[in-house]
């Protein structure tokens, strides 16, 4: 059983990581400013989400239907890990080295989105300036950025995994 969760799990990670991987380049390659848009970030951030759960629904499928708690978070966790590193990764290489230009253009469209949010929230212009400041004087494409925020979405999908974990555990009945 534990072979087959990992396998899964594994399985699925590499999908997440593809998925996540291509969509990043397909932004890239088509219109940069895709990677600043809120609406696709909700779509990555569902896209992981239903990869995750899809997992741990195989994993039941395989195991007959059950899945214990610690299984289920096991087989979501596994898979986001997997597929949240290989899309670092990816990024890591496009914005560092295949075309750093792009990462600076993104940090100028982060900066407009941010001033633009800030305003319709009638923020002042002091907080607006110390927030575009904050964005100028930091490379987010450096590799302890980059380690930083893959932790804290291993941190926020983790959250997310214990309530699908809870959710979709099944365990077996006992035959005695």
């Amino acid at each position: 059983m534990e072979k087959s969760l990992k396998s899964i799990a594994t399985n699925y990670g590499l999908y997440l990581g593809l998925l996540l991987a291509l969509l990043t380049v397909i932004s890239y390659a088509v219109n940069l400013e895709l990677l600043t848009n809120m609406w696709y970030g909700i779509f990555i951030l569902i896209a992981v989400i239903v990869v995750g759960i899809i997992s741990v629904a195989k994993l039941k499928q395989a195991q007959e239907g059950f899945a214990s708690f610690k299984e289920a978070f096991s087989a979501y966790f596994i898979t986001i890990i997997i597929g949240l590193v290989i899309s670092t990764f990816v990024s890591y290489l496009l914005f560092n080295f295949i075309d750093t230009d792009a990462a600076d253009l993104l940090k100028e469209k982060t900066i407009e989105k941010t001033v633009q949010m800030m305003e319709n929230f009638n923020a002042p212009s002091e907080a607006i300036a110390e927030a575009v400041e904050g964005i100028e004087a930091q490379n987010q494409w450096s590799i302890g950025n980059i380690l930083k925020g893959l932790a804290g979405y291993a941190v926020f999908f983790s959250v997310i995994g214990l309530i699908v974990a809870a959710a979709m555990k099944k365990s077996k009945p006992d035959t005695e």
